[in-house]
């Protein structure tokens, strides 16, 4: 006698909603900040809107849905993901503003994050204990970084031709390039913006260098 197939199981009013606060989270927002990434009133995703004042759920919309991928430029398969009982690891790590990063006083020799005016922020989990987060501000990194993106620097990632690092010299400069070539004498940076030149420093002048592991867009 033939098997009878399993119906497939539905999801639930909960598993949506919590996907949705995955993928703030993923994304370094809070629920209300999400929405207004993504062009929403900042209370749609509140949770006092996820039940009606009679007691009913309330779904969210796939318009609501569909506009929230496109701000944090996410998959349906990656939402998908965030459904589902084991999502990948998120885990809070360091979080400052770059401008304020590059003042001094923040990292260790090693290029660690040190000092106080830290805050934190839930993204997706590096290996890297070292690991933290960068807000950019303004558009001196356009068109690879905008105004309110969080980029992850892991200093203990190994490092090579065409990735984008954060560079610290000596003289105290912080800054985002990509690496085109490194040897015991030079190291050379593409700068991410075609308005700025590029960078050529000697060992002496680095104190460290890290690379950029993930953004959140």
């Amino acid at each position: 006698m033939a098997k009878v197939p399993k119906a497939p199981r539905m999801l639930t009013h909960d598993q949506i909603w919590t996907a949705l606060d995955r993928l703030a989270e993923r994304a370094g927002l809070t629920a209300s900040a999400l929405a207004r990434r993504a062009g929403l009133d900042p209370t749609t995703f509140n949770k006092s809107k996820r039940i009606t004042a009679d007691g009913r759920e309330r779904w969210p919309s796939t318009e609501s849905v569909a506009k929230s991928l496109a701000a944090t430029n996410t998959s349906i398969g990656t939402f998908v993901e965030l459904i589902g009982d084991n999502p990948r690891t998120v885990r809070s790590v360091p979080l400052l503003g770059f401008a304020q990063a590059a003042t001094g006083g923040h990292f260790d020799d090693s290029g660690f994050p040190a000092g106080n005016g830290w805050d934190a922020v839930g993204l997706p989990a590096v290996s890297d204990e070292h690991a933290y987060a960068l807000e950019i501000s303004g558009d001196a990194m356009r068109p690879a970084y905008r105004d309110g993106d969080v980029i992850v620097v892991s200093p203990g990632t190994a490092i090579r031709r065409g990735d984008r690092v954060v560079v610290k010299t000596t003289g105290g400069e912080m800054m985002v390039k990509e690496l085109k070539r490194r040897t015991a004498r030079t190291m050379e940076l593409a700068s991410l913006d075609p308005v700025h030149v590029d960078r050529t420093l000697a060992p002496g002048e680095v104190e460290w260098i890290a690379r950029i592991v993930w953004v959140s867009q």
